[in-house]
């Protein structure tokens, strides 16, 4: 069967995982574990790559991150090449470091985006890395820690990951470990890494009670979330780009949207792209996604990237504002 494309734009949320090949390893010390947690903060910096989670094992990683403007394919491209370039001339060895094809999960972050961080972050006490959560608070090659405040990572987004936990730093870091807790007996979690259906119900339990019922189910191996949200990522991915205006037109409403909008809601456009939440900056954020689709048929997957939010995020909110509603 041939390769399925990636599914990509600006803005969307991603779960990596990438292994060495023929399952060997990636790090073999310390110092090939800070070249590659160095390259993975420095590049998602200049790229504007938001990495969430991250974990960092033996023969495998994994990452959550939101791809910046210029995408997932080159971030991930150069980030490889260049860890590998550097890994071989260090270990004097040449060829393939990594399986040729990473494999990247587009996530609905409403659903999954919790589960994805705790899944990550245990990634290392699952693989007997270390032996307890406090080992786990202090380990450096996991965003865990950064969280926890035991490192400091300026390229992670650590407010954001907490700001799903509470709204004061140390309220939303006891409930996030609170939480993590209560997934180490979970086991692996192959649903979250699994393929089509079965990552989309949450296993074949689910999917299986939902054959029963006859119930139609949509499903892609490329996408974590429910059918109804498999199904907007599909549609979305092939429709073109409607063109009611020129280039030069549409970019120049777009930032007389963004400035007047802000302005109208009393915040700053960069409180906007950082995926706040709270209520005031959600307000604007779903007057500005309204304006954009309906009035200049730009994509789900752009408005994202303009906003700093998800393309479901988007999604939903279009689904609970009226059609044409200009509130």
């Amino acid at each position: 069967m041939p390769r399925q494309a990636r599914l990509d734009a600006p803005g969307t949320l991603h779960h990596i995982i990438l292994r060495g090949i023929e399952k060997r390893r990636i790090v073999d010390d310390d110092k090939d574990r800070q070249n590659f947690v160095k390259r993975l903060g420095d590049l998602a910096e200049e790229t504007e790559t938001r990495i969430y989670a991250w974990s960092l094992l033996t023969n495998h990683a994994h990452l959550l991150l939101r791809s910046g403007p210029s995408g997932l394919p080159k971030f991930m491209r150069r980030f490889l090449t260049g860890y590998a370039v550097t890994y071989n001339l260090r270990h004097h060895r040449y060829g393939h470091l990594f399986q040729n094809r990473y494999h990247s999960i587009v996530c609905d972050e409403e659903v999954y985006f919790r589960e994805l961080v705790r899944y990550i972050h245990l990634n290392p006490l699952r693989a007997h890395l270390v032996s307890n959560l406090l080992e786990l608070d202090r380990y450096p090659w996991c965003g865990h820690a950064v969280l926890m405040g035991r490192i400091e990572n300026d390229w992670q987004d650590r407010d954001h990951v907490l700001s799903w936990f509470g709204k004061r730093e140390g309220e939303a870091r006891r409930a996030y470990r609170r939480y993590l807790a209560e997934g180490i007996n979970q086991g692996r979690r192959p649903e979250l890494v699994g393929g089509g259906v079965v990552r989309s119900y949450g296993g074949w339990s689910a999917v299986l009670s939902l054959r029963r019922s006859q119930e139609r189910i949509s499903g892609d191996q490329r996408i974590l979330g429910t059918g109804d949200f498999v199904e907007r990522v599909l549609r979305e991915s092939e429709e073109p780009l409607r063109h009611r205006f020129s280039h030069a037109e549409r970019s120049k409403r777009i930032e007389t949207i963004l400035k007047e909008e802000c302005e109208k809601g009393k915040i700053e456009l960069g409180e906007l792209r950082m995926g706040s939440r709270r209520w005031e900056i959600s307000r604007v954020r779903s007057g500005i996604a309204q304006q954009l689709v309906r009035e200049l048929g730009v994509s789900l997957a752009d408005v994202a990237r303009l906003l700093g939010v998800s393309t479901s995020a988007i999604s939903k909110i279009l689904q609970r504002s009226p059609q044409g509603s200009n509130e």
